[in-house]
């Protein structure tokens, strides 16, 4: 039930801009809680990945004296990787495209991580 509804969130957060290619919830542990992934992306290692850059970049954001961290965002040649905590215990992680206009999904991931924070 509730897997249905996170994926419900999901969903509706990759159609609110056709920048988003895909999205995930994970838990700060690394375990995927639901996605909407490319097919052949492996749902373990973006886990893994998602949650090594998150303690990363909270533990940078404290020992740099920067608060609390809000949000991870990486820029490859092929596009952004944003991640932010959707509550305490998960994380929502977003792919988005090169021309992506990061402003309005800044907006739309945020509104997503409050639903999921609700939730959970």
């Amino acid at each position: 039930m509730r897997s249905d509804i996170l994926n419900s969130i999901l969903s509706e957060l990759n159609g609110t801009s056709a920048d988003i290619e895909a999205s995930a919830i994970l838990s700060t542990d690394g375990l995927m809680m639901a996605s909407m992934l490319p097919a052949g992306m492996d749902e373990d290692r973006v886990g893994a990945m998602g949650a090594a850059m998150l303690s990363l970049g909270d533990r940078t954001s404290e020992e740099l004296a920067r608060g609390r961290l809000e949000q991870v965002l990486i820029k490859g040649e092929k596009g952004y990787v944003l991640m932010t905590h959707a509550g305490e215990e998960s994380v929502l992680s977003v792919l988005a495209k090169p021309s992506a206009r990061l402003g309005l999904i800044f907006l739309d991931v945020k509104r997503a991580a409050e639903s999921i924070e609700k939730l959970l």
